[in-house]
C-alpha cells in the first residue's frame, strides 16, 4: 500500500477508507491533491472495492484549498492538481461517501458535493467563501446548480455565507445529518448496507444511474436496459442472486 504524507489510507472487506491528515484543518495544497488523485486512480482500478469513504482528521474534514496556490504563478498547476481531483471521481463507479465533520469550506466544500452521499455530523458546517476573497469556486460553479437550482447555487456562491449541516440537507447536498456522538456509527450503518452486496453488480448499479444522463427518455430508457440485459443478466452474480432467494440463502457473490 503507498504511503502518502497528507492522507491515511485503510482498505478492509471491500472498503477504501481515505482520511485527510493534514494539520490544523486538513487545507488542500497541491502536493495534497495530487496524492489524492493517485489514491483516487488507483481504487478505480481495483475491481473489489465496494465503497470510498473520505474523512477528516482533526478539528475540520477541509477547509479549503491553500491560498497561497491561487497566486497567479501558481494558479495554473493549483488548478489542474483540483480539477484532477474531479476528473478522477468521475470515474469511479463505486459509491463514494463524504463523512463530513467541522468545517467543510471552499475546496473542501467542492470535493464534498463530488461524492455521491455526504453524511455530516450535526456542527459541520458548510460553505463557499471564496468571494470573500475576490475568487469564485469553479468546481461548484459546475456542480451545485445539479444539485441545488441555480438560484441556490447562486446564493451560496455569492454571499460566500456559512451553512449548518440541517441547512445544507435541506438545500439538498448533503443526505444523512448525525448527531455528533453518532457520526461514526451512521457512516458505518451506511457502509454496512453496501457492504452485503456485489461489487460487480454496485459497479452496474451506479453506471446505470449515471448513462442515461443527459439523454432524451427514449434514449435514456433503452441505454439502461441494455445495460440491464446485456451486461448485468450475463454476470455471475446475478444468476446467484437469483438462486439465493430461491433458496432461501445469503448469496455467495464471486465477482463476475
Amino acid at each position: 500500500m503507498t504511503t502518502y504524507e497528507y492522507l491515511k489510507v485503510k482498505k478492509s472487506d471491500g472498503i477504501a477508507r481515505i482520511t485527510f491528515d493534514r494539520p490544523k484543518h486538513n487545507v488542500l495544497n497541491i502536493d495534497m491533491m495530487a496524492e489524492f488523485t493517485t489514491e483516487l486512480d488507483m481504487l478505480q482500478t481495483d475491481t473489489t472495492v465496494k465503497c470510498i469513504v473520505i474523512l477528516g482528521e482533526g478539528p475540520s474534514w477541509c477547509a479549503g484549498v491553500e491560498v497561497a496556490d491561487h497566486k497567479p504563478e501558481m494558479a495554473p498547476d493549483m488548478i489542474a492538481a483540483f480539477n484532477g481531483i474531479f476528473k478522477s471521481i468521475e470515474k469511479i463507479d463505486v459509491p463514494i461517501i463524504a463523512g463530513v465533520h467541522g468545517a467543510c469550506l471552499g475546496g473542501g466544500m467542492e470535493v464534498a458535493i463530488a461524492c455521491d452521499i455526504v453524511v455530516a455530523a450535526k456542527s459541520a458546517t458548510f460553505g463557499q467563501p471564496e468571494i470573500k476573497l475576490g475568487f469564485f469556486p469553479p468546481y461548484a460553479a459546475v456542480r451545485l446548480p445539479q444539485l441545488v437550482g441555480q438560484a441556490r447555487a447562486i446564493e451560496v456562491c455569492t454571499t460566500g455565507k456559512r451553512y449548518s449541516a440541517e441547512e445544507a440537507q435541506q438545500m439538498g447536498f448533503v443526505a444523512y445529518v448525525a448527531a455528533d456522538d453518532k457520526f461514526s456509527e451512521t457512516v458505518d450503518q451506511l457502509i454496512s448496507e453496501i457492504r452485503t452486496s456485489s461489487p460487480l453488480i454496485i459497479r452496474l448499479n451506479k453506471r446505470a444511474v449515471k448513462k442515461h444522463l443527459g439523454l432524451s427518455f427514449a434514449d435514456a430508457l433503452e441505454e439502461v436496459s441494455d445495460l440491464f440485459l446485456n451486461e448485468l443478466m450475463k454476470t455471475e452474480d446475478t444468476l446467484e442472486g437469483i438462486r439465493s432467494f430461491e433458496e432461501k440463502r445469503r448469496p455467495e457473490w464471486k465477482n463476475k
